[in-house]
């Protein structure tokens, strides 16, 4: 039925996500080259790479059981703050999922909520530190508004799309307080944080591949 996300839904979710993740990979690798190590896009592109090989393979067939896959593939191979945060989002998302055969709008919205809270959990960010959490936190804000609004799921995920983009956009003014872009102080602002590029990445497949309008 329209706006049901299954385990079909969510795994295109993913695919969705690795295929821009590799489109851009080298941008993202340029902005963590000005306020990082350097390796964003390549880590995240390794990881996807892995997670759609297993998806390739023995198909998931839950949303947990997908999501969880997802998140445990990530953890072991990809590098820096990128494995560990977006790993813990994954695994989050799959506890909430529990044992449901598909979620309805306002279960994926839970869903990607307990995604943004195991980044917080696993990095302590808050809004204005200049990590993935400012693209992230308002685009889950956005769902819940625009689903408590009664928007149409398809309507309600193009709103997160733009939360998050202006959350992206919202971070170049800003001075890093974590991780290695904060070690520039003063010098970290001026640049996109490659984060919160990479997770506005992440909203945006989802709006595409789970639109159930």
């Amino acid at each position: 039925m329209p706006g049901t996300v299954d385990t079909a839904a969510l795994t295109a979710w993913v695919r969705e996500f690795g295929r821009l993740i590799a489109a851009e990979k080298d941008r993202l690798t340029e902005l963590d080259s000005a306020i990082g190590d350097a390796d964003h896009g390549v880590n995240l592109d390794r990881g996807m790479t892995a997670v759609l090989a297993m998806l390739a393979g023995d198909a998931p067939q839950t949303p947990a059981d997908m999501l969880k896959r997802t998140g445990m593939t990530l953890v072991g191979k990809v590098g820096g703050a990128s494995g560990p945060l977006y790993g813990t989002a994954f695994l989050r998302m799959a506890a909430a999922a529990g044992g449901a055969d598909a979620l309805d709008p306002a279960g994926f919205a839970k869903v990607l909520r307990a995604g943004l809270d195991g980044v917080v959990a696993r990095g302590k960010p808050v809004a204005g530190d200049k990590t993935m959490y400012d693209a992230l936190a308002p685009a889950v804000d956005a769902l819940d508004e625009a689903l408590t609004a009664g928007r149409p799921f398809g309507e309600a995920l193009r709103a997160t799309v733009r939360a998050a983009e202006q959350g992206r956009d919202a971070t170049i003014p800003m001075v890093a307080r974590k991780g290695r872009a904060s070690y520039l102080g003063e010098r970290s602002a001026g640049h996109l944080d490659p984060g919160a590029t990479s997770v506005t990445l992440l909203i945006a497949a989802a709006a595409t591949t789970l639109n159930g309008d």
